[in-house]
């Protein structure tokens, strides 16, 4: 499983390189703060794969990590994504790193 910081992240987006963010968490969830790209709840991403990027990197995220990791290894072994990352430490780590203006629920 392909894994990216929050600092390589912020040096992706700071950069410009191209990449697709995706937040995997519920719809309450994000309305405590998000880091942009594209919002698909857990539950709805197998669903809505075909809104996933096969070209460009794409990183997932969630709270605090755990649930990205299942939903990488989900889309990598049995939708055979090869581009996928999970973001350690999710939106928990990115606010304490990075942005301490979004809120830790």
């Amino acid at each position: 499983m392909k894994k990216l910081t929050v600092w390589q992240l912020k040096a992706m987006t700071d950069a410009g390189e191209n990449h697709q963010l995706i937040d995997i968490r519920e719809y309450h969830e994000v309305d405590s703060g998000h880091i942009n790209g594209v919002h698909i709840p857990l539950a709805e991403l197998i669903v809505r794969a075909g809104e996933i990027r096969r070209d460009i990197p794409v990183i997932i995220h969630c709270k605090s990590g755990r649930r990205a990791e299942a939903a990488v290894y989900t889309l990598e072994t049995y939708h055979g994504f090869t581009n996928i990352y999970h973001l350690t430490g999710g939106i928990e780590a990115w606010a304490r790193e990075i942005n301490p203006q979004i809120e830790i629920y």
